[in-house]
């Protein structure tokens, strides 16, 4: 199994360019720095592994909790749909509200686009 690098920027950096880089990190740090930065890219790298196979981990987990079978689910009965006779008034539900007059009809839309002249 190939396991990628985390940088992938990495793969697009040749000899020469890595040269290049460490120059320009020695020049702006100075010899005496090396060390110390070496270190602390070293821990950065380290705990960035950490936090990387923990989540791996934490998905696996995840993965392995989940029930093969899923719980059976239950539906609701639907009543049948019963049509008024012709010339009946349909029933209203015990409690809904009763509508004695025709809903209004909509405002006419507006032509001024809302400026006042």
């Amino acid at each position: 199994m190939i396991v990628p690098l985390p940088l992938g920027l990495l793969d697009s950096l040749g000899g020469s360019e890595m040269i290049l880089i460490l120059v320009v990190v020695l020049i702006f740090f100075g010899g005496e720095k090396m060390p110390q930065f070496a270190k602390g890219l070293g821990k950065a790298l380290r705990e960035f592994k950490k936090a990387a196979s923990d989540v791996e981990q934490e998905f696996k987990r995840a993965i392995d909790e989940v029930p093969d079978h899923p719980a059976p689910v239950t539906y609701k009965p639907v009543l049948p749909a019963v049509t008024p006779a012709p010339g009946a008034t349909p029933a209203v539900p015990p409690g809904a509200p009763q509508r004695l007059t025709p809903p209004e009809p909509p405002p006419a839309p507006r032509t001024d686009h809302g400026i006042d002249a």
